[in-house]
Protein backbone atom coordinates (compact mmCIF):
# COMPACT_ATOMS: atom_id res chain seq x y z
CA UNK A 1 0.00 0.00 0.00
CA UNK A 2 1.11 3.96 -0.50
CA UNK A 3 2.64 5.37 2.24
CA UNK A 4 1.09 8.49 3.05
CA UNK A 5 4.71 10.32 2.99
CA UNK A 6 4.64 9.28 -1.05
CA UNK A 7 1.06 10.20 -1.47
CA UNK A 8 1.62 14.17 0.13
CA UNK A 9 4.93 14.20 -2.26
CA UNK A 10 3.27 13.05 -5.46
CA UNK A 11 -0.02 15.38 -4.72
CA UNK A 12 2.58 18.42 -3.84
CA UNK A 13 4.55 17.75 -6.95
CA UNK A 14 1.33 17.45 -9.13
CA UNK A 15 -0.20 20.72 -7.78
CA UNK A 16 2.94 22.57 -8.26
CA UNK A 17 3.68 21.41 -12.01
CA UNK A 18 -0.05 22.84 -12.81
CA UNK A 19 0.00 25.84 -10.84
CA UNK A 20 3.59 26.97 -12.65
CA UNK A 21 1.71 25.93 -16.10
CA UNK A 22 -1.11 28.72 -15.18
CA UNK A 23 1.23 31.27 -14.15
CA UNK A 24 3.03 31.04 -17.34
CA UNK A 25 0.16 30.87 -19.69
CA UNK A 26 -1.64 33.11 -17.83
CA UNK A 27 -3.23 36.48 -20.09
CA UNK A 28 -0.86 34.53 -22.63
CA UNK A 29 -3.73 33.08 -25.30
CA UNK A 30 -6.69 34.97 -26.27
CA UNK A 31 -10.05 34.49 -26.70
CA UNK A 32 -10.00 31.41 -28.16
CA UNK A 33 -13.21 31.84 -30.38
CA UNK A 34 -11.95 31.61 -34.03
CA UNK A 35 -8.01 31.80 -33.59
CA UNK A 36 -6.85 28.35 -34.58
CA UNK A 37 -2.90 29.03 -34.92
CA UNK A 38 -3.57 30.66 -31.24
CA UNK A 39 -5.17 27.66 -30.06
CA UNK A 40 -3.01 24.94 -31.90
CA UNK A 41 0.24 26.76 -32.30
CA UNK A 42 0.43 28.67 -29.47
CA UNK A 43 0.30 31.68 -31.74
CA UNK A 44 3.66 30.37 -33.29
CA UNK A 45 5.51 31.63 -29.80
CA UNK A 46 7.13 28.06 -28.35
CA UNK A 47 10.72 29.24 -27.38
CA UNK A 48 13.03 26.69 -28.57
CA UNK A 49 13.55 24.86 -24.92
CA UNK A 50 10.05 24.95 -25.15
CA UNK A 51 9.96 22.81 -28.73
CA UNK A 52 12.68 20.50 -27.32
CA UNK A 53 10.76 19.90 -23.63
CA UNK A 54 7.18 19.11 -25.48
CA UNK A 55 8.84 16.92 -28.13
CA UNK A 56 10.65 15.06 -25.83
CA UNK A 57 7.83 14.02 -22.86
CA UNK A 58 5.50 14.41 -25.98
CA UNK A 59 7.37 10.96 -26.80
CA UNK A 60 8.38 9.90 -23.40
CA UNK A 61 5.73 8.99 -21.42
CA UNK A 62 4.75 5.87 -19.20
CA UNK A 63 4.29 3.76 -22.52
CA UNK A 64 7.72 4.07 -23.24
CA UNK A 65 9.17 3.74 -20.14
CA UNK A 66 6.98 1.10 -18.75
CA UNK A 67 6.92 -0.87 -21.94
CA UNK A 68 10.59 -0.66 -23.01
CA UNK A 69 11.97 -1.68 -19.65
CA UNK A 70 8.85 -4.38 -19.53
CA UNK A 71 11.21 -5.87 -22.42
CA UNK A 72 14.21 -6.26 -20.19
CA UNK A 73 16.81 -6.07 -23.07
CA UNK A 74 19.20 -3.83 -24.34
CA UNK A 75 17.97 -4.29 -28.06
CA UNK A 76 14.88 -2.06 -27.62
CA UNK A 77 16.83 0.73 -27.73
CA UNK A 78 17.44 0.66 -31.56
CA UNK A 79 13.92 2.54 -31.47
CA UNK A 80 15.74 5.26 -29.16
CA UNK A 81 18.79 5.73 -31.56
CA UNK A 82 16.92 5.39 -34.82
CA UNK A 83 14.91 8.32 -32.98
CA UNK A 84 17.58 11.09 -33.66
CA UNK A 85 18.36 10.13 -37.02
CA UNK A 86 14.17 10.99 -37.53
CA UNK A 87 14.83 14.23 -35.89
CA UNK A 88 17.30 15.03 -37.90
CA UNK A 89 15.30 14.33 -41.14
CA UNK A 90 12.73 16.58 -39.25
CA UNK A 91 15.05 19.63 -38.78
CA UNK A 92 16.47 19.44 -42.13
CA UNK A 93 13.60 18.34 -44.96
CA UNK A 94 10.07 18.89 -43.52
CA UNK A 95 10.35 21.75 -41.24
CA UNK A 96 11.52 24.03 -43.84
CA UNK A 97 8.89 23.12 -46.12
CA UNK A 98 6.05 23.08 -43.50
CA UNK A 99 7.07 26.75 -42.23
CA UNK A 100 7.38 27.32 -46.57
CA UNK A 101 3.79 26.62 -46.53
CA UNK A 102 2.80 28.11 -43.30
CA UNK A 103 1.10 25.26 -42.12
CA UNK A 104 -1.41 24.64 -39.10
CA UNK A 105 -1.18 20.62 -39.75
CA UNK A 106 1.44 18.14 -41.13
CA UNK A 107 -1.90 17.24 -43.38
CA UNK A 108 -2.39 20.75 -44.95
CA UNK A 109 0.81 20.44 -46.58
CA UNK A 110 -0.86 17.63 -48.21
CA UNK A 111 -3.77 19.49 -49.72
CA UNK A 112 -1.22 22.32 -50.76
CA UNK A 113 0.65 19.75 -52.77
CA UNK A 114 -2.22 17.99 -54.75
CA UNK A 115 -4.42 20.50 -54.63
CA UNK A 116 -7.10 18.69 -53.27
CA UNK A 117 -9.15 18.60 -49.66
CA UNK A 118 -10.14 14.82 -49.91
CA UNK A 119 -6.68 13.48 -49.03
CA UNK A 120 -5.96 15.72 -46.68
CA UNK A 121 -9.44 14.37 -44.79
CA UNK A 122 -8.62 11.18 -45.11
CA UNK A 123 -5.03 11.29 -44.08
CA UNK A 124 -6.49 13.27 -40.84
CA UNK A 125 -8.88 10.32 -40.42
CA UNK A 126 -6.08 7.89 -40.56
CA UNK A 127 -4.40 9.72 -37.91
CA UNK A 128 -7.01 9.85 -35.70
CA UNK A 129 -8.09 6.23 -36.08
CA UNK A 130 -4.35 5.58 -34.58
CA UNK A 131 -4.74 8.74 -31.93
CA UNK A 132 -7.80 7.14 -30.73
CA UNK A 133 -7.11 3.16 -31.09
CA UNK A 134 -3.87 2.37 -30.39
CA UNK A 135 -1.75 5.61 -28.43
CA UNK A 136 -4.52 7.01 -26.38
CA UNK A 137 -5.38 3.69 -24.86
CA UNK A 138 -1.95 2.81 -24.47
CA UNK A 139 -1.12 5.99 -22.66
CA UNK A 140 -3.27 5.31 -19.81
CA UNK A 141 -3.18 1.97 -19.48
CA UNK A 142 1.19 2.31 -19.73
CA UNK A 143 0.41 5.12 -16.93
CA UNK A 144 -1.97 3.59 -14.76
CA UNK A 145 -0.04 -0.17 -14.41
CA UNK A 146 3.45 2.21 -13.54
CA UNK A 147 1.41 3.95 -10.68
CA UNK A 148 -0.19 0.59 -9.12
CA UNK A 149 3.19 -1.17 -9.29
CA UNK A 150 5.03 1.75 -7.66
CA UNK A 151 2.45 2.13 -5.09
CA UNK A 152 2.04 -1.34 -4.27
CA UNK A 153 -1.25 -1.54 -4.99
CA UNK A 154 -2.89 -4.55 -7.25
CA UNK A 155 -2.73 -4.11 -11.21
CA UNK A 156 -6.27 -5.57 -11.64
CA UNK A 157 -8.14 -4.25 -14.42
CA UNK A 158 -10.08 -2.33 -12.42
CA UNK A 159 -7.96 -1.08 -10.08
CA UNK A 160 -6.19 0.23 -13.94
CA UNK A 161 -9.48 1.39 -15.49
CA UNK A 162 -9.63 3.70 -12.18
CA UNK A 163 -6.39 5.55 -12.31
CA UNK A 164 -7.07 5.49 -16.49
CA UNK A 165 -10.51 7.74 -15.91
CA UNK A 166 -8.24 9.78 -13.58
CA UNK A 167 -5.28 10.61 -15.83
CA UNK A 168 -8.14 10.74 -18.88
CA UNK A 169 -10.19 13.46 -16.98
CA UNK A 170 -7.07 15.40 -16.08
CA UNK A 171 -5.11 14.78 -19.01
CA UNK A 172 -8.38 16.51 -21.27
CA UNK A 173 -8.23 19.72 -18.97
CA UNK A 174 -5.17 20.46 -19.73
CA UNK A 175 -5.90 20.42 -23.11
CA UNK A 176 -9.48 21.88 -23.15
CA UNK A 177 -8.71 24.79 -21.22
CA UNK A 178 -5.24 25.47 -22.25
CA UNK A 179 -4.65 24.90 -25.78
CA UNK A 180 -0.97 23.68 -26.84
CA UNK A 181 1.03 26.79 -24.85
CA UNK A 182 -0.17 24.94 -21.59
CA UNK A 183 0.58 21.53 -23.59
CA UNK A 184 3.93 22.67 -24.02
CA UNK A 185 5.03 24.23 -20.78
CA UNK A 186 3.64 21.83 -18.72
CA UNK A 187 5.78 18.95 -21.11
CA UNK A 188 8.62 21.22 -20.38
CA UNK A 189 8.36 21.52 -17.03
CA UNK A 190 7.92 17.90 -16.40
CA UNK A 191 10.16 16.73 -18.58
CA UNK A 192 13.17 18.81 -15.89
CA UNK A 193 11.75 16.70 -13.58
CA UNK A 194 11.53 13.04 -15.12
CA UNK A 195 14.59 12.96 -16.80
CA UNK A 196 16.08 13.90 -13.78
CA UNK A 197 14.74 11.50 -11.38
CA UNK A 198 15.09 8.79 -13.98
CA UNK A 199 18.78 9.43 -13.94
CA UNK A 200 18.86 8.92 -10.72
CA UNK A 201 16.77 5.83 -10.79
CA UNK A 202 19.35 4.42 -13.31
CA UNK A 203 22.38 5.14 -11.28
CA UNK A 204 20.30 3.32 -8.00
CA UNK A 205 19.47 0.27 -10.11
CA UNK A 206 23.29 0.26 -11.26
CA UNK A 207 24.36 0.09 -7.98
CA UNK A 208 21.95 -2.11 -6.82
CA UNK A 209 23.72 -4.64 -8.47
CA UNK A 210 26.94 -3.33 -7.58
CA UNK A 211 27.95 -2.34 -11.56
CA UNK A 212 27.98 -5.59 -11.96
CA UNK A 213 25.60 -7.58 -15.18
CA UNK A 214 27.16 -11.19 -15.05
CA UNK A 215 24.49 -14.23 -14.49
CA UNK A 216 22.28 -12.26 -17.14
CA UNK A 217 22.09 -14.14 -20.28
CA UNK A 218 23.86 -12.91 -23.38
CA UNK A 219 20.66 -12.47 -25.48
CA UNK A 220 19.18 -9.40 -23.13
CA UNK A 221 22.46 -7.64 -23.67
CA UNK A 222 22.75 -7.95 -27.52
CA UNK A 223 22.51 -5.32 -29.65
CA UNK A 224 22.60 -7.77 -32.87
CA UNK A 225 19.31 -9.32 -32.79
CA UNK A 226 18.58 -12.21 -34.75
CA UNK A 227 15.53 -13.16 -36.74
CA UNK A 228 13.51 -14.42 -34.01
CA UNK A 229 14.09 -11.41 -31.69
CA UNK A 230 11.94 -8.27 -31.16
CA UNK A 231 14.28 -6.25 -33.16
CA UNK A 232 15.75 -8.54 -36.21
CA UNK A 233 18.98 -6.41 -36.94
CA UNK A 234 18.01 -6.53 -40.63
CA UNK A 235 14.60 -4.62 -40.13
CA UNK A 236 17.54 -1.25 -39.52
CA UNK A 237 18.32 -1.17 -43.41
CA UNK A 238 14.56 -1.89 -43.86
CA UNK A 239 11.35 -0.44 -42.30
CA UNK A 240 13.40 1.25 -38.74
CA UNK A 241 14.27 4.48 -40.88
CA UNK A 242 10.94 4.27 -42.87
CA UNK A 243 9.01 4.43 -39.16
CA UNK A 244 11.39 7.14 -37.61
CA UNK A 245 10.56 9.45 -40.84
CA UNK A 246 6.81 8.95 -40.39
CA UNK A 247 7.19 9.46 -36.17
CA UNK A 248 8.97 12.46 -36.09
CA UNK A 249 8.26 14.26 -39.30
CA UNK A 250 4.47 13.39 -40.33
CA UNK A 251 2.62 12.84 -37.25
CA UNK A 252 0.75 16.45 -36.17
CA UNK A 253 1.29 14.84 -32.54
CA UNK A 254 5.11 15.59 -32.65
CA UNK A 255 5.92 18.06 -35.41
CA UNK A 256 3.48 20.46 -34.34
CA UNK A 257 5.30 21.51 -31.47
CA UNK A 258 8.00 22.29 -34.13
CA UNK A 259 5.50 23.95 -36.03
CA UNK A 260 5.06 26.59 -33.63
CA UNK A 261 8.02 28.43 -33.21
CA UNK A 262 8.60 31.89 -34.35
CA UNK A 263 10.88 30.80 -36.91
CA UNK A 264 12.42 27.83 -38.88
CA UNK A 265 15.28 28.55 -37.13
CA UNK A 266 14.38 28.23 -33.70
CA UNK A 267 12.12 25.25 -34.15
CA UNK A 268 15.24 24.01 -35.79
CA UNK A 269 17.07 24.54 -32.59
CA UNK A 270 14.65 23.15 -30.54
CA UNK A 271 14.30 19.42 -32.52
CA UNK A 272 18.05 19.37 -32.55
CA UNK A 273 17.74 19.96 -28.58
CA UNK A 274 15.36 17.06 -28.18
CA UNK A 275 17.97 14.94 -30.67
CA UNK A 276 20.62 15.14 -28.39
CA UNK A 277 18.63 14.20 -25.60
CA UNK A 278 17.13 11.35 -27.26
CA UNK A 279 20.82 9.74 -27.48
CA UNK A 280 22.64 11.16 -24.35
CA UNK A 281 19.86 10.64 -21.74
CA UNK A 282 16.91 8.55 -23.32
CA UNK A 283 18.79 5.19 -23.91
CA UNK A 284 19.92 4.95 -20.60
CA UNK A 285 16.46 5.31 -18.75
CA UNK A 286 14.27 2.83 -21.21
CA UNK A 287 16.43 0.16 -20.82
CA UNK A 288 18.96 -0.29 -18.07
CA UNK A 289 16.53 -0.64 -14.89
CA UNK A 290 14.95 -3.29 -17.08
CA UNK A 291 17.69 -5.27 -17.43
CA UNK A 292 18.84 -4.62 -13.89
CA UNK A 293 15.19 -5.85 -12.67
CA UNK A 294 16.01 -8.94 -14.77
CA UNK A 295 18.59 -9.68 -12.31
CA UNK A 296 17.10 -8.99 -8.94
CA UNK A 297 13.83 -10.34 -9.80
CA UNK A 298 14.08 -12.19 -13.43
CA UNK A 299 11.64 -12.09 -15.83
CA UNK A 300 8.71 -10.01 -14.63
CA UNK A 301 5.63 -10.39 -16.96
CA UNK A 302 2.86 -7.75 -18.04
CA UNK A 303 5.62 -4.99 -18.09
CA UNK A 304 5.64 -4.60 -14.47
CA UNK A 305 9.58 -4.12 -14.34
CA UNK A 306 10.45 -0.21 -14.11
CA UNK A 307 7.36 -0.01 -11.15
CA UNK A 308 9.26 -2.92 -9.48
CA UNK A 309 12.66 -1.42 -9.55
CA UNK A 310 11.71 1.98 -8.87
CA UNK A 311 9.94 0.77 -5.53
CA UNK A 312 13.07 -1.17 -4.38
CA UNK A 313 15.67 1.61 -5.37
CA UNK A 314 13.86 4.63 -4.42
CA UNK A 315 13.69 6.00 -1.21
CA UNK A 316 10.13 6.38 -0.04
CA UNK A 317 9.63 10.58 -0.48
CA UNK A 318 11.34 10.01 -3.94
CA UNK A 319 9.59 7.34 -5.01
CA UNK A 320 6.56 9.73 -4.91
CA UNK A 321 8.50 12.66 -6.53
CA UNK A 322 9.09 9.97 -8.96
CA UNK A 323 5.17 9.00 -9.15
CA UNK A 324 4.56 12.58 -9.46
CA UNK A 325 6.93 13.17 -12.49
CA UNK A 326 5.70 10.00 -14.30
CA UNK A 327 1.94 10.87 -14.01
CA UNK A 328 3.15 14.62 -15.52
CA UNK A 329 4.95 12.49 -18.51
CA UNK A 330 1.08 10.33 -19.00
CA UNK A 331 -0.52 13.43 -18.83
CA UNK A 332 1.53 15.41 -21.58
CA UNK A 333 1.19 12.63 -23.59
CA UNK A 334 -1.85 12.55 -23.65
CA UNK A 335 -2.96 16.14 -23.75
CA UNK A 336 -0.61 16.40 -26.56
CA UNK A 337 -1.96 14.03 -29.00
CA UNK A 338 -5.62 15.25 -27.51
CA UNK A 339 -4.51 18.61 -29.02
CA UNK A 340 -3.31 17.78 -32.09
CA UNK A 341 -6.65 15.16 -33.02
CA UNK A 342 -8.69 18.63 -32.45
CA UNK A 343 -6.55 20.46 -34.23
CA UNK A 344 -6.50 17.31 -36.98
CA UNK A 345 -10.49 17.38 -36.57
CA UNK A 346 -11.19 21.19 -36.50
CA UNK A 347 -8.96 22.17 -39.81
CA UNK A 348 -8.89 19.55 -41.74
CA UNK A 349 -12.64 18.16 -42.00
CA UNK A 350 -14.66 20.25 -39.62
CA UNK A 351 -13.18 23.73 -41.79
CA UNK A 352 -13.58 21.94 -44.87
CA UNK A 353 -16.74 19.91 -44.74
CA UNK A 354 -18.86 21.80 -42.34
CA UNK A 355 -17.83 25.31 -41.38
CA UNK A 356 -15.70 27.35 -40.02
CA UNK A 357 -16.21 27.46 -36.21
CA UNK A 358 -16.87 30.31 -34.40
CA UNK A 359 -15.43 28.93 -31.20
CA UNK A 360 -12.31 26.50 -32.16
CA UNK A 361 -11.29 26.48 -28.35
CA UNK A 362 -15.05 24.73 -27.97
CA UNK A 363 -15.35 22.61 -30.47
CA UNK A 364 -11.58 21.29 -30.03
CA UNK A 365 -13.30 20.32 -26.07
CA UNK A 366 -16.12 18.48 -27.19
CA UNK A 367 -13.56 16.62 -29.89
CA UNK A 368 -10.93 16.26 -26.72
CA UNK A 369 -14.03 15.04 -24.34
CA UNK A 370 -14.82 12.46 -26.93
CA UNK A 371 -11.24 10.99 -28.05
CA UNK A 372 -11.03 10.28 -23.98
CA UNK A 373 -14.12 8.76 -23.39
CA UNK A 374 -13.81 5.85 -26.32
CA UNK A 375 -10.33 5.20 -25.42
CA UNK A 376 -11.11 4.73 -21.92
CA UNK A 377 -13.20 1.39 -23.66
CA UNK A 378 -9.91 -0.06 -24.94
CA UNK A 379 -7.29 0.20 -22.25
CA UNK A 380 -8.92 -3.55 -21.28
CA UNK A 381 -7.12 -4.54 -24.79
CA UNK A 382 -3.95 -3.05 -24.13
CA UNK A 383 -4.30 -4.99 -20.53
CA UNK A 384 -4.54 -8.31 -21.95
CA UNK A 385 -1.01 -7.43 -24.67
CA UNK A 386 2.47 -9.07 -23.61
CA UNK A 387 4.64 -6.23 -24.50
CA UNK A 388 3.17 -3.01 -24.72
CA UNK A 389 5.68 -0.84 -27.13
CA UNK A 390 5.57 -3.88 -29.89
CA UNK A 391 1.61 -4.32 -29.72
CA UNK A 392 1.94 -0.29 -30.34
CA UNK A 393 4.44 -0.37 -33.43
CA UNK A 394 2.51 -2.87 -34.95
CA UNK A 395 -1.03 -1.47 -34.96
CA UNK A 396 0.30 1.27 -35.90
CA UNK A 397 1.98 0.08 -38.94
CA UNK A 398 -1.58 -0.39 -40.94
CA UNK A 399 -1.48 3.60 -40.95
CA UNK A 400 1.89 4.77 -40.54
CA UNK A 401 3.37 3.51 -44.07
CA UNK A 402 0.22 4.29 -46.43
CA UNK A 403 0.05 7.90 -44.72
CA UNK A 404 4.15 8.30 -45.51
CA UNK A 405 3.64 6.99 -48.74
CA UNK A 406 1.16 10.33 -49.61
CA UNK A 407 3.76 12.66 -48.17
CA UNK A 408 6.85 10.92 -50.41
CA UNK A 409 4.77 10.98 -52.97
CA UNK A 410 3.51 14.66 -53.04
CA UNK A 411 7.24 15.62 -52.10
CA UNK A 412 8.99 13.89 -54.47
CA UNK A 413 6.75 13.99 -57.87
CA UNK A 414 4.49 16.40 -59.60
CA UNK A 415 1.32 15.76 -62.19
CA UNK A 416 -0.26 12.91 -59.12
CA UNK A 417 -3.60 13.16 -58.75
CA UNK A 418 -4.89 13.15 -55.26
CA UNK A 419 -7.09 10.26 -55.80
CA UNK A 420 -4.31 8.18 -57.20
CA UNK A 421 -2.34 8.69 -53.91
CA UNK A 422 -5.82 7.84 -52.19
CA UNK A 423 -5.74 4.47 -53.60
CA UNK A 424 -2.17 3.98 -53.02
CA UNK A 425 -2.58 4.34 -49.24
CA UNK A 426 -6.15 2.37 -48.59
CA UNK A 427 -3.89 -0.16 -50.55
CA UNK A 428 -1.19 -0.24 -48.03
CA UNK A 429 -3.85 -0.36 -45.09
CA UNK A 430 -5.05 -3.70 -46.69
CA UNK A 431 -1.33 -4.80 -47.80
CA UNK A 432 -0.44 -4.81 -44.23
CA UNK A 433 -2.85 -5.84 -42.76
CA UNK A 434 -2.21 -9.39 -44.57
CA UNK A 435 0.87 -9.32 -44.31
CA UNK A 436 0.94 -8.71 -40.36
CA UNK A 437 -1.92 -10.70 -39.50
CA UNK A 438 -2.45 -13.42 -41.91
CA UNK A 439 0.52 -14.02 -44.27
CA UNK A 440 3.25 -12.98 -41.79
CA UNK A 441 6.66 -13.78 -44.53
CA UNK A 442 8.92 -11.78 -42.50
CA UNK A 443 8.80 -9.17 -38.97
CA UNK A 444 6.20 -6.89 -39.34
CA UNK A 445 8.76 -3.81 -39.73
CA UNK A 446 10.30 -5.55 -42.82
CA UNK A 447 6.56 -5.60 -43.83
CA UNK A 448 6.36 -2.27 -42.90
CA UNK A 449 9.28 -0.95 -45.50
CA UNK A 450 6.87 -3.59 -48.47
CA UNK A 451 4.15 -1.61 -47.42
CA UNK A 452 5.52 1.81 -48.17
CA UNK A 453 7.10 1.27 -51.75
CA UNK A 454 3.96 -0.67 -52.45
CA UNK A 455 1.86 2.05 -51.28
CA UNK A 456 4.21 4.26 -53.58
CA UNK A 457 4.19 1.77 -56.75
CA UNK A 458 0.49 1.48 -56.62
CA UNK A 459 -0.29 5.39 -56.12
CA UNK A 460 2.13 6.48 -59.51
CA UNK A 461 0.89 3.04 -61.41
CA UNK A 462 -3.32 4.14 -61.19
CA UNK A 463 -1.90 7.74 -61.36
CA UNK A 464 -0.62 6.87 -65.34
CA UNK A 465 -3.41 3.54 -65.94
CA UNK A 466 -6.54 4.98 -64.53
CA UNK A 467 -5.63 9.06 -64.86
CA UNK A 468 -3.48 8.85 -68.10
CA UNK A 469 -0.79 11.03 -65.98
CA UNK A 470 2.85 10.18 -66.05
CA UNK A 471 4.41 11.89 -62.61
CA UNK A 472 7.05 13.86 -63.01
CA UNK A 473 10.36 13.76 -60.10
CA UNK A 474 10.08 17.59 -58.88
CA UNK A 475 13.93 17.45 -59.39
CA UNK A 476 13.57 16.88 -63.28
CA UNK A 477 10.29 19.60 -63.11
CA UNK A 478 13.38 21.93 -61.37
CA UNK A 479 16.21 21.49 -64.47
CA UNK A 480 13.24 22.11 -66.99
Amino acid sequence: MANPIQVAVFLGITALIAFATFVHCRGKRGTGTGDERDYFLANGGLAWYFVAGSITLTNLSTDQLVSMNGNQMLLIVWWELAAVVGLFILAFVFLPVYYKNNCTTTTELLQKKYGDKHIRALISLLFLAGNLFIFLPAILYGGSRFFLSLLGYDGGIENIMLVSVVLAIVGAAYAVFGGLRAVAVSDTYSGVLILSLALVVVYLALQAINFDFSGIPADRLTLIGDSDSDIPWTTLLTGMIFIQTFYWSTNQTITQRAMASPTVKEAQKGVLAAAAIRLLIVPLIVVVPGIVAYKLFGDVPSDGAYGMIVAEVLPTWLSGAFAAALFAAALTTFNSILNASAALYVCDMHEAYIDKPRKVGRLGAIVSIIMSLLALTLVPFFASQESLINTVQQLYGLLSMPILSAFIVGLLFTNVQAAAAMIGVVSGVVFYGFWSMVWEPAHYIHGMAVTLLLSVFVSLLVNRVLFGQSAQPVWSSAKA
